[in-house]
């Protein structure tokens, strides 16, 4: 037994070694710029400057940025004018061109290398929500565009989320039954006319949703009108609050490919 313990060390050791070696051969790359990181992680120190975070202080509902703190509980003008659907909104980055640099590769070109990076930033600005969550739930895409596509990117942040943060992730629940066109270029009042009745509970599972606290998972805040529309089914299904949380909130009012 013991000769056998040595022999399964041994072999941890060498490949141990042989992945140090492999990664001295083969360095990781940044996702921003495909430059050479020795290190390890996702970015150069230098790019990793360029990154806008987002953090307190903040509306308490949809994390809008304050330029000073404006003391516990306030919020922005925006949620006293029209509160929204969803109960709260959390994300670590503020979207802008270097950050899209991050997100886009992974929306359209199925680059997954940064999720872990990206479940444990979310996790850590969600903190708050996740620690009173039940489930996760992606907000989805509708299936020909998901048989087109082959992945949903949300899906794949929720579960990167789910691993860091141990909250169950559900795929199941949230149907999108209608084949919207993308949000990309469309104002505010286009995008929820765009959403407004795109999502419903699939059937057979409202169970899953009556009574919980659930936590929608995007890659992008813009508007809000594709969380507002998910949230609005969830709540129909008598879920008990629906927060969300996403890898980005777009800030300034510019025009971003999104």
């Amino acid at each position: 037994m013991n000769r056998l313990l040595q022999t399964a060390n041994a072999m941890r050791s060498g490949a141990a070694l042989i992945g140090r070696q492999f990664l001295w051969m083969f360095p990781a790359k940044s996702l921003m710029s495909g430059e050479p990181i020795m290190q390890g992680g996702i970015l150069t120190p230098e790019e990793f400057t360029t990154i806008e975070h987002l953090a307190p202080p903040w509306c308490k509902i949809c994390a809008f940025p304050f330029e000073k703190d404006e003391g516990e509980g306030a919020i922005c003008a925006g949620c006293a004018a029209a509160r929204p659907k969803f109960d709260r909104l959390r994300a670590p980055l503020i979207y802008s061109d270097a950050v899209a640099s991050l997100i886009l590769p992974l929306k359209y070109s199925a680059e997954r290398s940064g999720l872990r990076y990206f479940g444990k930033r979310m996790s850590d600005a969600g903190h708050d929500v996740l620690a009173e969550a039940d489930m996760l739930i992606p907000v989805p895409l509708h299936y020909r565009r998901l048989l087109k596509r082959g992945y949903n990117q949300a899906g794949w942040l929720a579960t990167a989320v789910s691993k860091d943060a141990s909250v169950p992730v559900r795929h199941d629940v949230l149907l999108r039954k209608k084949a919207s066109p993308s949000q990309g270029n469309l104002s505010a009042r286009q995008r929820r006319q765009n959403v407004a009745g795109a999502f419903a509970i699939r059937k057979g599972k409202e169970r899953y949703a009556e009574g919980k606290r659930i936590v929608l998972i995007d890659d992008v805040f813009t508007t809000g009108a594709t969380v507002e529309a998910c949230a609005m089914s969830l709540k129909r299904a008598k879920a008990a609050s629906v927060d969300v949380l996403t890898l980005a909130r777009v800030v300034a009012p510019k025009k971003l490919i999104i």
